[in-house]
């Protein structure tokens, strides 16, 4: 088979022009098969031709992603995947882009670490658990999360505390804090911290107890009245969360009116 003509596209890739073919690829190829000087190649050299334009392809597309975002090794070793190449290619691919920097893990976890504490709300214990989804190595990322400002964490967790509590119109105290809490350890923020911020803050809920009650009222004078109607209403916001002693006083005011 004979090569009638390589000549360099604007990609970058070369062309070869066969007897009865054409075929695109790269100079590493060309370098690899010693394609340049040579003018007649065999079936046998084709076909390597073939599988080492699927290596480079995957290879070159490989760094194309890790460009447009910093990845994990993991991250990397499913992205090969798609590209059917035999293991010790995927191997060596990735062997090779350690070696030059394009696959860090320690790099990586900084970088997600980063993003993470001040681009969104999660905290510690949500980015170290993702970062075990990707398999960053256990002691890099503990080493990591050991470095973040324990203020940072604390203020963050305060803010997002601070949105809940303003933003509440429906909860008592008891209730809106434990939902704060629920809340935030499924955000990544640790249980005690939570309740420090919490115990700290004086949650007002007097225009909620107000708001329970009348709707309460409403609803349960239709079935009864009397000392047994303020029973039930009691009993209704007690089960709520609402503090027995601001029951007893708001009632006794309403009473009284």
């Amino acid at each position: 088979m004979h090569i009638d003509k390589i000549e360099k596209t604007k990609s970058g890739k070369y062309k070869l022009t066969l007897d009865n073919q054409v075929i695109t690829t790269y100079d590493d190829v060309l370098l690899k098969n010693n394609l340049l000087y040579k003018k007649d190649i065999d079936d046998k050299v084709l076909e390597q031709i073939g599988k080492d334009t699927e290596y480079y392809d995957a290879y070159n597309k490989t760094i194309n992603y890790i460009m447009r975002k910093i990845r994990s090794k993991e991250e990397i070793k499913k992205y090969l995947e798609k590209f059917d190449l035999k293991k010790e290619d995927n191997e060596h691919i990735i062997k090779h882009l350690e070696e030059i920097g394009l696959i860090n893990d320690l790099n990586y976890a900084k970088a997600f670490i980063s993003d993470k504490l001040y681009l969104s709300n999660d905290g510690p214990d949500k980015i170290r658990e993702e970062l075990l989804s990707e398999l960053i190595p256990v002691e890099i990322i503990e080493d990591e999360l050991a470095k973040i400002d324990s203020n940072v964490i604390e203020d963050k967790a305060r803010k997002l505390i601070t949105k809940k509590l303003k933003s509440n119109h429906k909860y008592s105290n008891y209730q809106v804090k434990q939902k704060i809490v629920i809340d935030l350890v499924n955000m990544g923020y640790n249980r005690e911290l939570i309740w420090k911020i919490l115990d700290n803050i004086e949650v007002e809920d007097d225009g909620i107890l107000d708001d329970t009650y009348q709707k309460l009222y409403h609803k349960l004078s239709l079935k009864y009245s009397g000392i047994e109607l303020v029973n039930k209403i009691k009993q209704k916001l007690y089960a709520k969360g609402f503090d027995i002693n601001d029951i007893n006083n708001y009632i006794n005011k309403k009473m009284d009116l």
